[in-house]
């Protein structure tokens, strides 16, 4: 145990499959003792007493579920959040055309209901609002329900279970689609966070829930997507075996770009659905084809993270040596798992710049490094610029043109350290 760690009782480890609940964990990719990826510092005088969890990634022998055991108190993880979906243009886009989806395919009008599981700033619901449905959101960040709630979506401040559920339905009637982006690798105990779903969705509702996929971060070696957040990596086949659990039948999956390779599931009653549909059962086959159902990819997994790791050191530390200078584009969760795991300094990086107000001023967890306003790039013209928050690395570059047009590159890490 890291010395480090917090003697209140905040982290636990599990022993068993959150999927299946066999003793059927093995270890392919320790990332080591790691602070929080989104417990930003203010100032150094925090530096000492910053608390830092062993970051373990496992595999499920009995059903494919990876995941991670280290499990941090959610009080403590989402209660203040840093994250607000609002500051990305990208994410703008995805939402606007996220919506019109589901109001189409579930015919939505304005006596529907659609409620979002960690709704964040309400973004995604304000969209489903422009096109006229009734919108409720859920969230257990204090802070970011109440920047949600100034921008007219009404948000629930709680974290999303069960018994949240039934007393949602009790008070509001049956939704058409409940919709959780980026939610459910955060919750440990997965099948009750689904039945939750199952319990506010009428009979011919649907559970849209959006997610990694595990296909893209093995292909991509995108080891910077693991952190304590997110518990689990989600396969379509682990995905349908969680679903079946909690009586739910997936009808459709979409592959979307987002966050470097997302699902989109949408699920459905058990009683209604019966079966999952054809496609899944065939994507389900062709991850098993491609290994996904086998330890022996993980250990292929873990060899490519190292040597991610190697090329990006041994690019930064030639840039230092040539007397280059580097700074960093995000600071985003994922970069912060680079940072730690590579054990990139100010030596090497003496800072990073990021559009999120919330964040400015504030130093990166572990590494400490400072987060500056990105107005900071064309102030000091580095030479290189990191772009830790490499799934947006198109809507930065384009933004940042000027930096480029006077000389700038950009450095992509992932899989491996690239110059752009």
């Amino acid at each position: 145990m890291n010395p480090k760690m917090s003697k209140q009782p905040v982290y636990h480890r599990r022993e068993t499959c959150r999927a299946c609940g066999e003793n059927s964990l093995k270890l392919f990719l320790p990332l080591g003792n790691q602070p929080l990826a989104n417990s930003f510092l203010k100032s150094p005088n925090e530096f000492a007493a910053e608390q830092f969890f062993p970051l373990d990634t496992v595999f499920c022998e009995s059903c494919s579920l990876v995941q991670i055991p280290d499990v941090v108190d959610p009080e403590v993880l989402f209660r203040h959040y840093l994250y607000v979906t609002g500051t990305s243009e990208t994410i703008a886009q995805h939402n606007r055309a996220y919506a019109k989806s589901v109001t189409e395919m579930q015919r939505l009008t304005g006596d529907d209901l659609v409620i979002e599981v960690a709704s964040n700033d309400g973004s995604l619901l304000r969209c489903f609002q422009d096109l006229g449905v009734k919108t409720l959101g859920v969230d257990p960040a204090t802070n970011v329900a109440a920047m949600a709630r100034a921008n007219g979506v009404e948000t629930i401040n709680e974290f999303f279970n069960h018994e949240t559920a039934k007393r949602i339905r009790a008070e509001r009637g049956a939704a058409k689609a409940v919709i959780g982006n980026n939610v459910l690798a955060h919750v440990d105990d997965t099948q009750g966070f689904l039945r939750g779903c199952k319990e506010v969705i009428d009979k011919d509702g649907l559970v849209i829930i959006e997610m990694p996929y595990l296909g893209d971060l093995l292909n991509r070696a995108e080891y910077d997507t693991i952190y304590h957040e997110h518990l689990c990596y989600f396969s379509v086949n682990s995905l349908m075996r969680l679903c079946e659990s909690a009586g739910l039948r997936i009808v459709k999956i979409d592959h979307v770009p987002i966050h470097g390779g997302s699902l989109r599931m949408h699920a459905g009653h058990e009683e209604v659905r019966q079966n999952h549909s054809e496609q899944v059962l065939a994507w389900a086959e062709e991850e098993k084809s491609k290994g996904f159902t086998s330890f022996d990819r993980y250990e292929q997994l873990a060899r490519s993270v190292e040597r991610s790791r190697e090329t990006l050191m041994e690019l930064l530390t030639r840039l230092k040596a040539e007397g280059k200078t580097v700074a960093g584009y995000g600071a985003a969760a994922k970069g912060n798992t680079l940072l730690n795991y590579c054990q990139i300094t100010t030596d090497l990086l003496p800072y990073v710049v990021d559009k999120n107000p919330l964040k400015l001023g504030m130093f990166t967890p572990g590494m400490h490094i400072p987060v500056l306003p990105v107005s900071t790039l064309l102030e000091q013209q580095p030479d290189f610029l990191l772009i830790l928050a490499w799934n947006f690395a198109e809507e930065i570059m384009r933004q940042q043109s000027e930096y480029q047009a006077r000389g700038g590159k950009f450095i992509i890490p992932i899989p491996e350290a690239t110059v752009v």
